[in-house]
C-alpha cells in the first residue's frame, strides 16, 4: 500500500488549472499547426493564424488564451494500491481548483447554485470523477470548461433501430446546430452506449484523450475518421465564417448498452481543449 498525503493532489491540481489556461497541450497544437496548413479557405486560414498568434501571446506573457477560464472537471484515476492520508479527497482537490483560481487571477465562473446563481468567487466546486484501477499511482486530468461550447452540446437517446447510420446523422446534427457557437475549429468528444448520464460522461472523457490518437476499436476509429472528414465539409469553418476546418478532431468512445437503447452524447469544445495531465 502507498501513502500519498492530499496535500500532493491540491499542489499539482493548483499548478494543472493555471498551465491548462495558459498553454495548449502538445497533442493539440499539433493538429492546430496541421489545420493552418491545410486549411483552404484565405479567411480560414488568416483566422487560424489569428489564433495562433493569441496562443503564442498567451504562453509568453503567461495569460489565458481566452477570456473564459471554464469550470474546472478533474478526472482522478485511483490506483487500488493508494491510501491517501491528510484529510479528505475532494476537499484536498477543490482546495487545489480554489488557488489555482485565485494565485491564478483566472476568472471565476462558477455559481454555487444553479437558480440563485450566487458567484462563489474562487471556481469552486470542480466537476470531479474517480475511477478505480490497478497500481500504486493516481492520474490526474484537470480541464476547464468554457461554457460557449459547453452549452452547444446534446444528449440523443436513439432507438437500436437506428443504427450506426443514425449516430452519424446525431452527430452531424449536433456540430451543424452548433454552428459558430462553439468557436469552431472544434474538438467533438462523442459517446456511444451505456445510460442517459454514462454516454454524456464517455463523451466528456474522450475529449481529454489525444486529438491523434484514434480509438483502439476498428469501427471505431474508421467511424472517427469519416465524421471528422465529414464535419469538415460542412463548411462551417474557423470563426464559423466558412472553410475547410471546422473540427481540429472527433474522439469517440464506446461502452455496453441495453438492448432497448442506443445512447448517444456529443460534448463540443472549442478549439482551445484545455486538459492537462499528470500522474503521481
Amino acid at each position: 500500500m502507498r501513502e500519498i498525503e492530499v496535500q500532493k493532489l491540491t499542489d499539482n491540481i493548483r499548478d494543472m488549472c493555471i498551465e491548462a489556461v495558459h498553454e495548449l497541450s502538445p497533442d493539440m497544437l499539433d493538429v492546430f499547426q496541421s489545420a493552418c496548413e491545410s486549411e483552404k479557405s484565405p479567411l480560414g486560414k488568416k483566422i487560424l493564424e489569428q489564433l495562433q498568434e493569441n496562443l503564442k501571446i498567451a504562453k509568453e506573457d503567461r495569460i489565458p488564451i481566452c477570456q473564459d477560464t471554464g469550470m474546472a472537471v478533474v478526472f482522478l484515476e485511483v490506483g487500488q494500491d493508494v491510501h491517501f492520508t491528510g484529510g479528505n479527497v475532494e476537499n484536498a482537490v477543490n482546495e487545489g481548483v480554489r488557488r489555482g483560481y485565485v494565485e491564478g487571477y483566472l476568472r471565476k465562473s462558477v455559481v454555487g447554485d444553479p437558480i440563485i446563481r450566487e458567484n462563489t468567487k474562487d471556481n469552486t466546486p470542480a466537476v470531479v470523477y474517480y475511477e478505480i484501477v490497478p497500481g500504486d499511482q493516481v492520474k490526474i486530468t484537470v480541464a476547464p470548461k468554457g461554457f460557449g461550447s459547453e452549452n452547444m452540446s446534446r444528449i440523443f437517446m436513439l432507438k437500436p433501430a437506428d443504427g450506426i447510420d443514425g449516430v452519424r446523422q446525431a452527430i452531424l446534427t449536433a456540430v451543424k446546430d452548433a454552428g459558430p457557437n462553439a468557436c469552431p475549429p472544434m474538438v467533438v468528444g462523442v459517446g456511444i452506449g451505456g445510460t442517459f448520464e454514462k454516454c454524456a460522461l464517455l463523451a466528456k472523457k474522450a475529449l481529454t484523450r489525444n486529438a491523434g490518437e484514434r480509438s483502439s476499436i476498428p469501427y471505431v476509429a474508421d467511424l472517427e475518421r469519416e465524421m471528422l472528414e465529414k464535419i469538415n465539409k460542412l463548411g462551417i469553418g474557423p470563426g464559423g465564417l466558412g472553410g475547410s476546418t471546422t473540427a481540429l478532431a472527433v474522439n469517440i468512445n464506446t461502452y455496453a448498452t441495453h438492448i432497448a437503447g442506443l445512447p448517444v452524447a456529443v460534448n463540443i469544445c472549442c478549439h482551445v481543449n484545455r486538459h492537462a495531465v499528470r500522474v503521481i
